[in-house]
């Protein structure tokens, strides 16, 4: 939703976004304490410790989320829009006064776009995983059972995905309502039994904790950092809900809420040790338990909802900015353009989450792994923003530096802990980034091999249409639309039409379509119309990436170009290139071949453009590359 705040009221912006934004952090309490003192960081269970870490915990909310995300990294929006490609695009521009500076920092951001699919994968498994696990605190009797009630949790997640998340924030925002006010209560009566563990908001006790752990400092942030994950959530929903919302729901609700948990934790653990195989369900008495096992899984289905809608508008982005091949986009909503469905992206997404539920087998496993790949997109977030600073809001030098080199050395030690964990699940996720940032690369440089060979083979299109006036052809009377990536070269649908039927259109339109690497173009900005010759116009549409391709919409704006196109009498022409991999220049033939693989079975371009089906021709070439 564009400029959110200005089309809802604020509390019911603010109650979306609980619904929506704060489910990953929110549910963090399940197993954040619980790794923290595992066996795995060997920090010792007592008073000084406990209090000294729930410290860091609390401090570190406050540094990393509020501080970081919700005063400094919620301000550099691109037109509303949040989110690492965003950000990407709006730190690219501002720092873009030389091409190569431009195209590193879109590599770099495309880097933590290809991770954040690795942190879509393992947040609801973990998620889920660790909610369903409470069962075993009712009884061991349910251990058993754990694996197959997650998978058919998930399961049923997934496949509900295609009915649509039109209503996910006012459905959702009164159950996480209700959670964090349960993770308050319980906190509270933790506390009034054990309150020594206020000595917690002392920053001092968080600062010695640190430093008596010497270079066991980053084992511990390993664990700690468990409690920070899900604050991208906080700057990648913004263009949903607005940025005011987004920071009343985090001061008004969910920081209290979490502060008083995590020491309510740390009060029931210094009280009872024991409770430390499952401190989050210890604090319920034992009549709760059942409710508050049903309340954490549906916590926990509303955080994997929103990585999970997220992932999906991270591919449609991708796709329109050119670094991934067309797939089936399915709009659920026809108010809210933001709410889609992409199947292909469900289902890998829900084998992925499976195998790491079964390759893992815990949740304590499995947050060896988690944590990686969202620190290392919280530091490229940082490095981003301070070209955005730095260049964009023009700040001096010292004062940009100062803004943000404090976050890349807190980003860059949350880092190197995580890193300690690579051998014992870190892998996962760096693997599955690199696996989606090749098929990135490599589709990007495949596009780029393709339109050079294109303009190689084909003519120039003035002198052909040119050319083509002055013959006595005869003359279709409709309209034709060419879609081409090179409008300066002859369509080879145009070719082959000439060459096989013999016939031209009256009014033929060479289409080209533009992404930028901005959220919107507006309606007024849409068309650009250049006169060619009689019956022949160069037409440029342009989108941003969260713009929904229409074409047929779009050519209703060219009336006011001075072209009248009845849409009932228009054919749409599209040139379908059939990639033949050959050795030599270019890429390697490996990525010449999955190139190859992956043109083939791309998304339909009329589905794409939402070209009517019973208008379209396809005509094929095969083009070496």
């Amino acid at each position: 939703m564009r400029n959110a705040e200005h089309h809802g009221g604020t509390a019911a912006l603010t109650l979306g976004a609980l619904g929506v934004v704060y489910g990953d952090i929110g549910t963090s309490p399940l197993y954040t304490v619980k790794e923290i003192f595992g066996p795995a960081t060997g920090i010792p269970l007592d008073a000084q410790h406990l209090i000294g870490a729930v410290s860091v915990v609390f401090w570190g909310l406050m540094l990393v989320v509020t501080l970081k995300y919700v005063l400094l990294i919620l301000r550099a929006d691109n037109n509303g829009e949040g989110g690492i490609m965003a950000l990407t695009a709006l730190a690219a521009k501002a720092a873009g006064t030389t091409p190569r500076r431009r195209i590193t920092l879109l590599l770099i951001g495309v880097m933590g776009a290809a991770l954040f699919y690795g942190d879509s994968v393992l947040t609801p498994a973990v998620s889920v995983l660790s909610a369903v696990e409470g069962l075993e605190v009712i009884t061991p009797a349910f251990k058993p059972y754990v694996l197959p009630i997650c998978t058919g949790v998930l399961i049923a997640l997934f496949a509900f995905q295609r009915f649509g998340t039109s209503a996910v924030g006012k459905f959702f925002g009164p159950i996480i309502v209700v959670w964090f006010g349960v993770l308050a209560a319980t906190g509270v009566a933790q506390i009034a039994r054990e309150p020594a563990i206020l000595a917690a908001l002392n920053p001092l006790n968080a600062i010695s904790f640190l430093a008596a752990q010497g270079w066991h400092l980053f084992v511990a942030l390993g664990a700690i950092v468990l409690a920070f994950t899900g604050a991208e959530a906080l700057y990648a929903d913004m263009g949903h809900f607005g940025k005011r919302p987004i920071q009343l729901a985090w001061t008004g609700l969910v920081l209290p809420a979490l502060a008083i948990h995590y020491m309510g934790q740390g009060a029931l653990l210094m009280r009872d040790p024991s409770a430390l195989e499952s401190p989050f369900f210890r604090m319920f008495p034992e009549a709760w338990l059942i409710p508050a096992v049903v309340l954490a899984t549906l916590a926990t289905v509303i955080a994997s909802q929103a990585v999970i809608s997220g992932c999906y508008s991270m591919t449609r982005q991708a796709m329109q900015l050119g670094l991934l091949p067309r797939m089936q986009v399915i709009n659920t909503s026809a108010k809210e353009a933001g709410q889609i469905y992409m199947p292909g992206v469900n289902w890998l997404l829900l084998v992925a989450v499976l195998l790491a539920v079964f390759g893992f087998g815990s949740s304590s496993a499995m947050a060896a792994a988690y944590g990686i790949a969202v620190t290392v997109t919280m530091l490229i977030t940082t490095v981003l923003t301070f070209f955005v600073v730095r260049q964009g809001w023009r700040l001096p030098l010292p004062l940009a530096i100062a803004s943000t080199a404090f976050f890349i050395i807190v980003d860059g030690m949350l880092v190197v802990a995580c890193s300690l964990k690579f051998f014992q699940g870190g892998w996962f996720p760096l693997v599955m980034g690199a696996a989606i940032f090749m098929v990135m690369a490599t589709w990007r440089r495949g596009r780029e091999l393709l339109l050079s060979s294109l303009r190689q083979d084909d003519p120039e299109l003035l002198p052909f249409v040119q050319s083509l006036s002055q013959d006595s052809m005869h003359l279709v009377p409709r309209t034709a639309v060419y879609a081409v990536a090179n409008p300066d070269t002859v369509p080879q649908a145009l070719m082959h039409n000439l060459k096989h039927n013999q016939v031209l259109h009256e009014r033929n339109i060479i289409l080209t379509v533009v992404f930028h690497d901005v959220p919107w173009i507006p309606f007024e900005e849409r068309v650009k119309v250049q006169p060619l010759v009689s019956g022949f116009w160069r037409v440029e549409v342009h989108y941003g990436f969260k713009n929904n391709p229409d074409i047929p919409q779009a050519l209703e704006l060219c009336k006011a170009h001075g072209i009248a196109i009845n849409l009932f009498e228009t054919s749409y022409f599209l040139s379908r290139e059939i990639v033949v991999p050959t050795k030599g220049h270019g890429m390697a033939l490996w990525c010449e071949r999955m190139f190859a693989l992956m043109s083939r079975n791309a998304g339909n371009a009329a589905d794409f453009f939402r070209l009517p089906d019973n208008c379209v021709v396809e005509l094929g070439t095969r083009v070496q590359i």
